[in-house]
């Protein structure tokens, strides 16, 4: 009589059997995806799911007790999927909806899939994803959960990998898991270390991670032997790596070590040959979960702070007005925390982790993993904002572009914007910020120019369901709202206007200031504008730009950024059929060291190039 043990280890290999013969199928039916790389991480991902192993609980998937799974490796969606399947969560038919128009079985996992815990497939991500996951589970959720990330060898060549390495040691958590499946063949041949298992050990360990070698993946016996030395391990204050040896294209003789195969499925002339040496067919076969530990959810304290007595005509800096919001938000948002990127003193996110320390997380100058961990802390039901420099937000766009494919709902704040900053010259210049932010779909773009409207807009973004962009400035400029003005996303605020405005000057920010002092400008010499507080670039208030247009003559947009996809361009998309003319004053040169004035006046958008420009235009 077989034992338990046997049992459940030809239950196993039995199971494993059946998810590769549903991966060759699905990938097959779709005429497309990766089933080589699905197959060489059969047995790592079976052992760990169906072996009373990983905690999740089916009927309450968002138990914050639950153990999550990220496939860093996005590309092996046939075996995430199956897996699934084999979990009763998918019925195997459904897998032949795999890639199809409509489905959710997508060809690298969406939202759109509801196990998946996050978007993938752009490749380095995963791992700062899953520590942003295990970074919420330690030290706010105070929760049992851990979160297994499963990485391809080829994506250890990306650098946010190693930032993610190096903060996962930092904050010490022992309960982020990486599988490292070293199959040795990437998309055109072989990768960087190839199954050189210690070159990947040398690499990481020393970071602080604790590593475990599994020379063989796809025995059971060695890859149980691994999962319970984790096991034993217990609190150690250490993140830990599993790192095997597989085989890509596993289970398949024809295909197994050989490159030339990534990214192609069976064809329909081999497909039997091969379902006929992955064994008898059971379609009905399932994996059990273990149950989740029952733990007593942690809840953020939270008191009262004062808002800032904000008075017309104060002189404040938007970056200070963001610090004080988030202070006096932080009792309104329980969920609400604060990433920087070595620069709150700066940011001004500062005075938020002076005044919640616990709710603050310190992520050094690692953008691309700040906004990998950002991502996964909401996905865990936080709010995260996430400040630094606007230019330093560019470096990790590919990380901003995919938080809406997770329903991410991160909130990002950029400083330090335009020419404005002055002396530190174009390297610390955001001037691509707003054109990045707006291709992020269904995104906010927002660019206050006063304190007041700063704090309101911060509400605003941390109320709203999606990602947003708030852009501050550096230097001081002058309350001209009301404490109790109030503001909406996609709105905006006519300053300026009379039954005789014979110009319409639309900005925010900075340039607002500069238009108001142009308005007046003007208006002594003869020549009434109407002046727009665009607040709010995305979505825009194309009413009110519509209704301006048809009562003056021409409009022009100022903005203290590069012409391309900032503010002139979505003030032109909305007016694309409209006759009245747009003239777009923007960053034209080439930005140099100087004062803010010189350099706005050398950029033309400041009140007196303003003034010029709008007089040429009268006189042409």
């Amino acid at each position: 009589m077989a034992t338990a043990t046997e049992t459940q280890k030809e239950h196993l290999e039995e199971l494993c059997q059946q998810i590769r013969r549903w991966i060759v199928r699905c990938t097959s039916h779709a005429g497309s995806g990766h089933p080589t790389s699905s197959l060489s991480a059969v047995e790592l991902m079976v052992d760990l799911m169906f072996d009373n192993r990983f905690r999740f609980d089916l009927d309450q998937p968002d138990n914050p007790a639950n153990d999550r799974l990220i496939f860093s490796k996005g590309h092996a969606s046939p075996l995430f999927y199956s897996l699934w399947a084999a979990a009763g969560q998918i019925q195997p038919d459904d897998l032949m909806s795999y890639r199809e128009f409509g489905s959710k079985l997508e060809g690298h996992p969406t939202s759109r899939f509801p196990r998946t815990e996050a978007a993938t497939g752009s490749l380095g991500q995963g791992l700062s994803i899953g520590f942003g996951m295990a970074l919420s589970a330690r030290y706010l959720d105070k929760s049992p959960s851990r979160t297994f990330v499963l990485l391809g060898d080829s994506e250890m060549a990306e650098g946010s990998q190693w930032e993610a390495i190096q903060l996962a040691a930092y904050y010490k958590l022992d309960n982020l898991i990486g599988i490292l499946d070293v199959n040795r063949l990437g998309q055109r041949g072989e990768t960087m270390y190839g199954h050189d298992l210690q070159a990947y050990r040398d690499r990481i360990e020393p970071f602080g991670w604790r590593c475990i070698v599994i020379d063989d993946g796809h025995d059971h016996a060695q890859v149980r032997k691994a999962f319970e030395a984790l096991e034993t391990a217990g609190h150690n204050d250490q993140p830990t790596m599993f790192i095997a040896r597989t085989i890509k294209g596993k289970g398949i003789p024809a295909l197994e070590n050989e490159g030339g195969h990534h990214g192609k499925p069976v064809d329909d002339d081999a497909l039997g040959k091969i379902l006929s040496q992955l064994g008898e067919p059971n379609e009905s076969i399932r994996g059990q979960l273990a149950e989740p530990i029952v733990y007593q959810p942690n809840l953020p304290a939270s008191r009262g702070i004062d808002a800032p007595d904000y008075s017309i005509g104060d002189e404040v800096a938007t970056r200070d007005a963001y610090g004080n919001a988030l202070v006096r938000l932080a009792s309104k948002y329980p969920t609400l925390i604060a990433l920087d990127g070595e620069v709150c003193n700066s940011t001004r996110s500062k005075r938020f982790r002076d005044e919640f320390p616990d709710r603050f997380f310190e992520m050094f100058i690692a953008e691309q993993n700040m906004v990998g961990a950002a991502t996964g802390l909401a996905l865990r039901g936080k709010t995260p904002f996430v400040s630094t420099f606007a230019a330093f937000l560019t470096r990790a766009f590919d990380q901003i572009r995919m938080t809406p494919y997770s329903d991410a709902h991160v909130k990002f704040v950029g400083s330090h914007c335009g020419v404005s900053i002055g002396q530190d010259g174009p390297s610390q210049m955001g001037l691509e910020d707003i054109a990045m932010f707006r291709t992020i779909q269904d995104g906010l773009v927002l660019y206050p120019c006063d304190a007041v409207s700063t704090e309101a807009l911060v509400d605003l973004m941390a109320a709203h369901d999606s990602v947003a962009y708030l852009r501050t400035t550096r230097g001081k400029t002058p309350v001209i709202y009301d404490s109790d003005e109030e503001f909406v996303v996609g709105g905006c605020k006519v300053l300026r206007q009379s039954d005789d405005d014979q110009v319409t000057l639309i900005a925010a920010g900075i340039t607002l200031h500069e238009c108001l002092s142009a308005h007046q400008t003007l208006k002594d010499a003869g020549v009434n504008s109407r002046v727009i507080d665009l607040y709010s670039i995305k979505p825009l208030d194309h009413a009110t730009i519509r209704k301006a247009a048809d009562q003056t003559q021409v409009v022009f947009t100022v903005e203290d950024h590069f012409p391309e996809g900032g503010i002139g361009e979505a003030v032109l998309t909305s007016l694309s059929d409209h006759p009245t003319p747009v003239n777009c004053l923007a960053v034209r040169k080439r930005p140099l060291s100087g004062s803010s004035e010189k350099l706005l006046d050398a950029e033309e958008i400041s009140a007196a190039k303003i003034a010029d420009a709008v007089r040429r235009w009268m006189t042409r």
